[in-house]
């Protein structure tokens, strides 16, 4: 319910609720009990939706109140914004307000919108690319706009990362395999052995090279590479376990979320076992009554969970049981060169679909100084507020002979929450004040006066001029 309190103007969902079920206003207000004018008040937003007249709604009409959160909104607005700031709308320019009321009172309309978009942008960037020049189709199929990867990071995103199966699932085989959080490889390890028939093996490096972990069903073994850490183990014997043994469960979260191709179903189903395998190093209540006894220090929790600084700072994203929810974290991995792997709104805060982060924003600086928590207060463009974490992240596997790669997270939320963050301990949070200025992107980002812009906003003339260098990289007409 914390997304409601926040949101409590809601007329247009309320009005589009009432007209899908083919009611008018007289009979819904009936059936929860107000008079049809307050009803016709609160659809034109004159009158605020209270938490006892949703749960009215919820109990007469069997009501999902996840439909009524502001997330799904705030993530269409922050793609429709970045949409109209296209150069193709510059002549059109396109205020909040009429982005806001677009995506709230037309929802299907703006979906259409952003699906018409994604298919423009493939073409774009395939012609940028030249790919119609080596005998490929340039064209996307229009029932598949998005990449496979991003059509995956949507389906998380509209479940808010969390899968209640998997949760449940999880939380059996700790008592089915009575695991023990001390030893929990050898459970892991023995109760595949028992259940299944199958042994878990850790081989050479030289014989598994860049492999971390591969199922041999012929010798009914699971071939693990020494590289990987203890956490790592933990984590991919679990993976493996939903693939083999909760192989139906999975199968049936992947057909309920419906994705459009078999490379994203594929994709879809590997990225569930991996939450699955989270959730078995770091059970649900268990985790969050410690990130809240221990104030989100990632480090305890690490070590108390035997768990990797990823996977903790993941797993802090998917708190969203109801009743028992944590903070609304936002999550997101990038590379040395700004290159987005993971990412995962949330707690209001949009990423942008196209292109890399802020320069500005701490996750870039914490490759200057490998293993140490960096901290930052961002304040955004609109003036809202958020507090982060970023690391480096320790490698996967441990040979030298490779080159390893090199990741950072960031992991951050709204301001008023980052009281219960031991990293914000000592900042004057009720007023953010040094707060550091950042954006979306580059190509979103309406702050002029950036010296570490690396793109000019997509709706923006640059000027050069002859006579006069700024300290920015880029000036632009007035």
């Amino acid at each position: 319910m914390e997304a409601l309190d926040r949101k409590a103007m809601l007329g247009p969902k309320i009005r589009r609720f009432r007209t899908d079920l083919g009611m008018s206003q007289t009979e819904m207000a009936g059936e929860i009990g107000i008079s049809p004018s307050y009803l016709n008040l609160i659809e034109h937003n004159q009158r605020p939706v209270t938490v006892p007249l949703l749960f009215k709604l919820g109990q007469a009409f069997d009501l999902d109140l996840k439909q009524f959160a502001e997330d799904d909104d705030a993530k269409i607005v922050a793609e429709l914004a970045e949409v109209f700031s296209d150069p193709l709308f510059r002549d059109q320019p396109v205020r909040p307000v009429e982005l806001q009321e677009f995506a709230v009172r037309s929802p299907n309309a703006a979906q259409a919108m952003l699906r018409l978009y994604h298919a423009y942008r493939q073409v774009w960037e395939n012609a940028r690319h030249g790919s119609a020049g080596d005998g490929r189709d340039p064209l996307p199929d229009p029932d598949q706009p998005l990449s496979p990867v991003e059509a995956v990071r949507d389906l998380h995103q509209r479940e808010a990362n969390h899968f209640p199966e998997l949760e449940e699932a999880a939380e059996a085989l700790w008592k089915d395999a009575k695991l023990e959080r001390n030893d929990l490889f050898r459970g892991l390890t023995a109760y595949l052995e028992r259940e299944k028939g199958i042994a878990v093996k850790v081989m050479p490096v030289h014989v598994m090279t860049d492999t971390l972990r591969r199922y041999d069903p012929h010798g009914r073994r699971i071939l693990l590479s020494e590289a990987l850490l203890p956490s790592g183990r933990c984590f991919q014997v679990a993976a493996q376990i939903a693939a083999l043994v909760h192989h139906e469960l999975i199968e049936s979260v992947v057909g309920r979320l419906e994705p459009a191709d078999i490379e994203t179903r594929n994709m879809l189903f590997v990225a569930l076992s991996n939450y699955f395998a989270g959730a078995v190093l770091m059970p649900y209540e268990a985790f969050r009554s410690s990130a809240q006894e221990l104030r989100h220090d990632l480090e305890l929790l690490r070590r108390r969970f035997g768990a990797s600084f990823e996977q903790v700072s993941h797993r802090l994203t998917t708190l969203q049981r109801p009743g028992a929810r944590g903070i609304p974290f936002f999550f997101i991995r990038v590379d040395a060169a700004g290159n987005v792997s993971k990412r995962l709104n949330g707690g209001g805060f949009q990423f942008a679909r196209y292109g890399g982060t802020c320069p500005r924003w701490v996750v870039h600086e914490a490759f200057r100084t490998p293993g140490q928590v960096h901290t930052q207060v961002a304040r955004m463009p609109d003036d809202t507020t958020f507090f982060t974490i970023a690391r480096t992240l320790d490698n996967a596997g441990g040979w030298h002979q490779q080159l390893q790669p090199q990741f950072a997270v960031g992991l951050g939320c709204e301001i008023r929450d980052a009281k219960h963050l031991v990293y914000a301990d000592g900042l004057d949070l009720p007023k953010a004040s040094g707060a550091t200025p950042v954006g979306v992107s580059c190509r979103l980002c309406e702050r002029l006066d950036c010296s570490q812009r690396a793109h000019p906003p997509l709706n923006r003339t640059i000027r050069a001029d002859q006579h006069m260098k700024k300290a920015s990289a880029f000036s632009f007409e007035e």
